[in-house]
């Protein structure tokens, strides 16, 4: 579970962060308070995708396990 919390953390950083500046930088341009603008922006996002991430997360690798053997990859490649 530590290690999922983590990832989650970590992920969840990374991503929303980089979401955030592209969204900001493309609607808004460099303006003034544009560090601002984005610091707020990128943690309203970040407390909205760490629950997600860990509630939503283990039911799509879940889904992914279920549907997407090892064995169906192997095939898909030959």
């Amino acid at each position: 579970m530590k290690q999922k919390l983590i990832f989650a953390l970590l992920m969840g950083s990374i991503t929303t962060g980089i979401i955030s500046f592209t969204l900001i930088s493309v609607n808004v341009g460099f303006i003034d308070g544009f560090w601002k603008i984005w610091l707020r922006s990128w943690g309203m996002a970040y407390v909205v995708v760490i629950p997600a991430l860990l509630l939503i997360a283990p039911r799509i690798q879940k889904f992914v396990a279920k549907h997407f053997t090892e064995k169906q990859t192997e095939h898909e490649y030959e």
